[in-house]
């Protein structure tokens, strides 16, 4: 079993690994579990996930990105050191050929980072490549045709919205407005509206069970949530409905729509034409909110379409530039 090459969407909230000829093989949350007075690492992924806002005072579990770029180097080598031992085996007799997706709004200094830390974890080249690129690559989007795409990219950490055509980004930008700030928007909303403290997992559950982009009539959709009440300081249930998570959720959306209106307005006008035509591709974890589509639609005026298997299309983009490296190296490699 030789892998010789792998794909890594190393995202803020979950890290994505692909082989190519065999998918994705691994999906595991991107957190980490340290032990505090030695700074081992005693889990990473779905373990480590299992312990946040549950460690003793020994333990911390964290997200070593933040915003999409590393914020704690040494967590992150040991974290992609796993992944990549995980999908290749303890045994190898070859180091692998690395792809990382990083956002389109990455410094020279954030992505040397990545570079290493990958070449450090036991890769044999590390390459680099901007997200919304990847996104579009693993979304079936031709880009390498002298056409425009545009391709809003909604992650944990970032939103990056590009418009790519002939291979390479023509105008694009990238906001730190995404699935994280969502979440916390929703608990800071519990906390002033019920006086109710919920964990960051309560948070992330309520935007995936009744979270919608813009207001629904739909009764139904509303839940019980449980957490700490900050007068009383004791258990306490409440009930929220989906238009409150709405109302919740709304200045942050704000901010991921003004981002598509500004890329589209410094998109040339022969390639505007072409996004009317086409429609924007919404892909990333952001793209499973209820709703998201039609929030563009009526912000823009333009369709939006909703990315077969959003989830996957930067970890299925990786996989196939790993696999086609001379059609796209010209315009989208960075490699140490």
């Amino acid at each position: 079993m030789f892998i010789r090459k792998i794909g890594i969407d190393l995202g803020t909230a979950n890290t994505l690994v692909f082989v190519p000829k065999k998918g994705v093989v691994i999906n595991e949350p991107s957190v980490v579990a340290v032990t505090r007075d030695e700074n081992k690492v005693l889990a990473v992924g779905v373990e480590a996930r299992e312990m946040i806002g549950r460690t003793p005072d020994t333990i911390v579990a964290y997200r070593p990105l933040r915003d999409g770029v590393i914020a704690d180097y040494r967590v992150t080598e040991a974290m992609l050191r796993y992944f990549i031992n995980k999908a290749t085996g303890s045994f190898r007799l070859f180091r692998p050929e690395v792809m990382v997706s990083v956002p389109a709004g990455v410094t020279s200094t954030e992505r040397r980072a990545v570079v290493e830390a990958t070449m450090q974890a036991g890769a044999k080249a590390a390459y680099v490549v901007k997200e919304p690129v990847l996104s579009a690559i693993g979304a079936g989007i031709p880009i390498n045709e002298p056409s425009g795409h545009m391709v809003v990219d909604i992650g944990g950490g970032t939103s990056d919205i590009a418009v790519i055509s002939l291979g390479g980004i023509v105008a694009a930008t990238s906001v730190k407005v995404a699935g994280n700030r969502l979440d916390q928007a929703i608990s800071d909303y519990i906390k002033k509206s019920y006086n109710l403290a919920i964990g960051d997992r309560t948070a992330e559950d309520i935007k995936i069970q009744i979270g919608s982009a813009i207001p629904v009539d739909d009764d139904k959709l509303k839940m019980e949530i449980k957490g700490r009440d900050l007068m009383t300081g004791l258990p306490k249930t409440v009930e929220i409905h989906s238009s409150e998570v709405t109302i919740a959720i709304s200045d942050e959306l704000d901010e991921i729509i003004r981002a598509i209106k500004n890329v589209l307005h410094d998109t040339p006008p022969e390639l505007s034409a072409d996004i009317m035509n086409k429609g924007i591709v919404v892909a990333g974890g952001g793209a499973l909110l209820r709703n998201i589509d039609k929030l563009v639609f009526q912000e823009t005026g333009v369709q939006a379409h909703i990315a077969e298997e959003p989830l996957l299309c930067v970890a299925k983009g990786t996989g196939i530039a790993l696999e086609h490296l001379d059609v796209y190296k010209r315009s989208i490699m960075s490699k140490r």
